[in-house]
């Protein structure tokens, strides 16, 4: 009942130069940091992949060319957008601005679970009883109008994200942060109401932006709720250079941009120009790919992937149509039965649902054989159960499942253990 969809791209001919561009969003790390000093990096499990002063992450290119267009469709549901403020409720946000435009304190590395790296803030000291955390601030760092960025941005950053004047999904995010406090100028502390070992990597993904966007001329502000088109003072690599409402965005690349030879940053954001192009639904965009307006697009469904990306600049090669292995945690889809009704207390009837759920019918007729079973709800990651039929579990894991398979013979075989 559990299945797994690989993910799909669909490249055009110089997508393999292209680099990831969004800032690593870092609600899915979860850590506990020594409480040994200052650092660049803080870990959840032993110590950081990578040490204080490297170069960059081993899975860039640091030496990529830099130049050209990357011209991109709706990345989402979106079809429209009319306004450039990411932080409010009301509205839809324009394409790329949180991932080209803005930055936060911390990063997170694309090849481990349980690591943050200083972008913004050149090291990250954990209080000892984990009630604080302080953010060292680089000084090269910048906004995009040439101001530096200094720890009191970093509070307005904090403070307006928890006002009303956001959106409310930040006030639940830090609701566990009792304050944040300018300790010096390029030096913030975040206080916590609550011991978590969470609250160290929530703090470090605050979006920092500039305590002057929405300064008017004569010195006043546009409330934060009422900002839409003011471009945005954020950090990020890129600017806008165009745009039409609701249709399309051009992003150009700073040509100041400060974090150019920082580690967590070599290797990115290799474009000179980003574009985003707005259809109207699916179907409209899947024509203009095969029209050549845009570069690239990713496919979901399994019918369209199976049936849409045919005809002659497929089978030529003009257009490139291949899966890419997904080595991300997959997740898992099937059926939760609620077993505290009494029908579904007895495992030979949750079995026998089970069997009645025929996947490799509705695999092979429904879903074009694109789907693969799996065999943990970790999948794909390092919690995933190590057994598929053929190898064994880890030492470890035979010591757990032992009483299990003493207690559960019929569902622990002992084939597990080995012959």
């Amino acid at each position: 009942m559990l299945s797994q969809l690989p993910l799909r791209l669909l490249p055009c001919q110089f997508w393999a130069h292209w680099r990831p561009l969004g800032i690593a969003i870092l609600c899915w790390i979860l850590i506990c940091p020594s409480s040994a000093g200052a650092a660049q990096g803080i870990a959840q499990y032993g110590k950081p992949k990578y040490a204080d002063g490297f170069a960059h992450f081993d899975y860039v290119n640091p030496n990529a060319p830099r130049g050209g267009t990357l011209t991109l469709p709706n990345p989402d549901r979106r079809t429209s957008f009319d306004k450039f403020n990411p932080f409010t409720l009301r509205g839809v946000t324009a394409p790329g601005i949180g991932a080209l435009m803005f930055e936060s304190l911390a990063v997170g590395s694309a090849d481990e679970v349980s690591s943050v790296y200083g972008l913004i803030a050149e090291d990250i000291k954990v209080a000892a009883d984990q009630m604080s955390v302080t953010f060292r601030l680089r000084p090269e760092a910048q906004f995009s109008d040439g101001s530096p960025i200094l720890a009191d941005d970093v509070k307005h950053s904090f403070d307006t994200l928890i006002s009303k004047l956001a959106n409310p999904q930040y006030r639940t995010i830090y609701a566990d942060v009792k304050q944040a406090v300018v300790v010096s100028e390029r030096v913030i502390r975040f206080d916590f109401k609550v011991r978590n070992s969470e609250l160290p990597l929530m703090v470090g993904g605050l979006p920092i932006f500039s305590k002057h966007w929405g300064k008017k001329a004569d010195g006043s502000h546009t409330p934060f709720d009422k900002i839409t088109f003011e471009h945005p003072i954020g950090s990020g690599p890129y600017v806008i250079e165009s745009y039409r409402a609701g249709k399309s965005m051009i992003y150009k690349r700073n040509p100041n941009y400060w974090g150019n030879k920082v580690n967590v940053r070599v290797g990115f954001f290799n474009f000179d120009r980003i574009v985003y192009k707005l259809y109207s639904d699916d179907a409209v965009r899947l024509e203009a790919f095969k029209a050549g307006e845009f570069d690239a697009l990713v496919e979901y469904r399994a019918k369209n992937w199976a049936k849409s990306y045919v005809g002659p600049k497929f089978n030529n090669g003009t257009l490139i149509k291949k899966a890419f292995p997904n080595h991300n945690g997959a997740g898992m889809q099937g059926f939760a039965m609620n077993l505290r009704r009494p029908i579904f207390q007895d495992a030979r009837v949750r079995k026998a649902l089970g069997y009645a759920l025929d996947f490799e019918w509705l695999n092979r007729q429904l879903f074009y054989d694109q789907y693969s079973r799996i065999n943990s709800y970790f999948q794909n990651s390092d919690l995933s159960a190590n057994y598929n039929g053929e190898t064994v579990p880890t030492a470890a894991e035979l010591k757990l499942l032992k009483p299990l398979q003493e207690k559960y013979p019929q569902f622990v075989p002992e084939a597990v253990f080995g012959a």
